[in-house]
């Protein structure tokens, strides 16, 4: 699972526990200028993930790390698709995170506000 904390230039995604070890990450940083869009990931978590380079993927219990997926680089850290939420972004190194969260609609919200505001300020 992730958490994100988002300050007044970035958004930060910070893995936990052992997801930090699936992921071989622990901690993503981008700038809020290069955040286009969050959402439910719906169906994009019952897809094709792509080809793991490097991370985890052990279908139905966790996909964890980058993908390449139709040319694009993805960053996954999924246990439950319920939870996952899709971060769009631009002029960064990963074309999306997919990231599972504790509150989904909560996540959303304050990514969709806070890019709103980015872009006003």
């Amino acid at each position: 699972m992730a958490k994100i904390e988002i300050t007044q230039t970035s958004l930060v995604v910070h893995m936990e526990g052992a997801d930090k070890l699936w992921a071989l990450k622990s901690r993503l940083e981008v700038p809020l200028a290069h955040v286009a869009s969050a959402g439910h990931a719906g169906d994009a978590t019952k897809a094709w993930h792509g080809f793991r380079t490097p991370g985890t993927d052990i279908p139905g219990v966790i996909s964890a790390g980058t993908f390449h997926q139709d040319g694009e680089r993805v960053f996954w850290d999924v246990h439950h698709a319920d939870h996952a939420i899709e971060i769009a972004l631009h002029d960064e190194r990963y074309a999306r995170l997919v990231i599972e969260v504790d509150e989904p609609d909560a996540a959303v919200a304050a990514i969709e506000a806070a890019i709103t505001g980015a872009e006003k300020g």
